[in-house]
């Protein structure tokens, strides 16, 4: 059986469309099952993560200042 999907094309999308891509695809998974199962470890991680954010939120990066550093990188 072969694959419907073109990988040879999404090879030759730049590293910011791939992203994009797998973004889109993610997303469209979550609107078909509604909510995505965690497993209780995923949800006690989240809920570390959460807690330890909001103790030292000055602590991080936004989601600007990660990509920025990204692109630098390239």
């Amino acid at each position: 059986m072969s694959s419907p999907i073109d990988f040879e094309a999404i090879k030759a999308l730049s590293i910011d469309e791939r992203i994009l891509l797998i973004q889109d695809i993610w997303d469209s998974i979550a609107d078909e099952q509604g909510e995505i199962p965690f497993t209780q470890e995923q949800i006690d991680e989240l809920d570390r993560r959460d807690a330890l954010h909001a103790a030292n939120p000055e602590v991080g990066l936004t989601w600007e200042e990660v990509k920025e550093r990204l692109q630098r990188r390239q």
